[in-house]
């Protein structure tokens, strides 16, 4: 009889090679997903600005076409400064338009003037308290006075907001208004669109598309900031609760983004 011969216990397991296949493979998908999620916020970020942005500039720009002048300034006495005709206080002693106080006082020497209120479609959600809207006037009345169609933004009567998602997935709000900026204002003088509620990575596109290049402190699209920087002042690891740039102390995935404001300088 022959012997049996003896049965190897020998174990298997995965290569070395094997092994560096399965963390390429791994690398791959997770390097698709981070592509998959940036390649939808481009997407996201540009609909925000041809949707929501241009569309408003084209009104803007509709509107003055069709009457010659600025939205909100006087069609007797233009002076070409958003919210002309409405009425503020200069030096805290007389409420005045802009054309009357330059017909007055100034002899056309606009840096003498404070600025009239920013004109919105309502309650203004930017923090900068320098400037209030006017309460008495609206971009509604005076749209709707020439039968020009605003942008659709969130729903009726809210035409100037637009919601959208940061990078941890929350939601942010958009609202647009418009401003005269007099002579040498860090952001821009003249007219600007005011965009309040983007997300510095938002912000950042938005120039980049605009202006072809990211700075804050220079071209058509810059943040409203008291000393502008070349960099916008925050990034999306900044939280709500952050009072400082590049403070990611208590970020979590969960944070909603800090959000800065931008003037996009109007052409009119």
């Amino acid at each position: 009889m022959k012997n049996q011969p003896l049965q190897s216990n020998k174990q298997t397991g995965f290569t070395l090679v094997e092994m560096a296949l399965v963390l390429v493979v791994i690398g791959l998908i997770l390097g698709a997903v981070s592509i998959g999620k940036d390649l939808q916020r481009s997407s996201e970020y540009n609909k925000v600005k041809q949707k929501f942005v241009d569309q408003w500039e084209q009104a803007y720009n509709q509107y003055y076409m069709r009457t010659g002048v600025v939205v909100g300034d006087s069609l007797s006495t233009p002076t070409f400064a958003v919210n002309a005709a409405g009425e503020f206080t200069k030096d805290n002693q007389k409420t005045t338009t802009v054309s009357q106080f330059l017909e007055l006082n100034t002899g056309g020497d606009y840096s003498q003037i404070d600025e009239p209120p920013r004109l919105c479609q309502g309650q203004n959600i930017d923090q900068y308290t320098q400037r209030r809207e006017n309460s008495t006037e609206n971009l509604h009345s005076y749209f709707d006075a020439l039968g020009i169609r605003m942008p659709a933004g969130r729903a009726e009567g809210r035409e100037d907001r637009y919601v959208y998602l940061d990078t941890n997935g929350n939601p942010q709000e958009i609202q647009v208004c418009f401003q005269w900026n007099k002579p040498n204002s860090n952001s821009g003088s003249g007219n600007v669109m005011v965009i309040a509620g983007l997300t510095p990575d938002l912000a950042r596109m938005l120039d980049e598309m605009i202006d072809g290049q990211i700075n804050a402190a220079e071209g058509r699209f810059r943040e409203q900031a008291t000393t502008p920087q070349v960099g916008w002042s925050f990034t999306n690891k900044d939280s709500q609760a952050s009072t400082t740039a590049s403070t990611a102390s208590g970020f979590t995935d969960e944070a909603q983004v800090k959000i800065v404001t931008a003037h996009y300088k109007m052409n009119q």
